[in-house]
């Protein structure tokens, strides 16, 4: 169910309409006419402040859902989990000349978008020394750190035994 489902239902159980939650809310009918309609995303924080002016309250359930990859996605994700495991200041600044190295050799090899933006993306991280950035590249599960993963400069910084624990490959 989303918000405007939830206002929505809210609002014909407390036969609420629209001028009036606009009166009691002080949020324009036009407006809320667009978070019905879903042409315009409501917050959450709208959304709670509209079904308090009912006698509601929004309670946001979150619960933990496993992402599904492909194999050579679950494979990219692990490897560059374990690097994220050993990324800090001092390892960052041994393993800097390398990923520049890469980089440099991933343009020569690499052609299309949106690999060649990924490269930029990647130089960048390293360039800024955002180590936060780049754990987040290193383990997220979104399509755009996938996609980084694909052209990642990270090749060789992994000694051959944490690499094949990584990936549960008994050595």
């Amino acid at each position: 169910m989303d918000r405007s489902d939830v206002l929505r239902q809210v609002m014909r159980e407390t036969r609420t309409t629209q001028s009036e939650l606009s009166r009691i809310s002080g949020v324009h009918q036009p407006s809320i006419s667009q978070f019905l309609s879903s042409r315009v995303d409501m917050s959450d924080s709208m959304l709670d402040r509209l079904l308090s002016c009912m006698g509601y309250r929004l309670e946001v359930i979150r619960k933990p859902v496993r992402r599904e990859l492909r194999r050579s996605e679950e494979r990219s994700w692990r490897l560059h989990r374990e690097l994220s495991r050993h990324l800090d200041l001092l390892s960052f600044q041994e393993w800097r000349p390398v990923m520049l190295r890469n980089i440099t050799r991933l343009r020569k090899q690499v052609t299309g978008q949106p690999h060649v933006r990924n490269l930029f993306r990647w130089e960048e991280l390293v360039d800024d020394g955002d180590l936060s950035g780049l754990r987040h590249v290193l383990t997220g599960l979104d399509r755009d750190s996938i996609e980084m993963r694909e052209v990642s400069p990270m090749r060789g910084l992994l000694p051959q035994e944490q690499r094949l624990d990584a990936l549960g490959i008994a050595s």
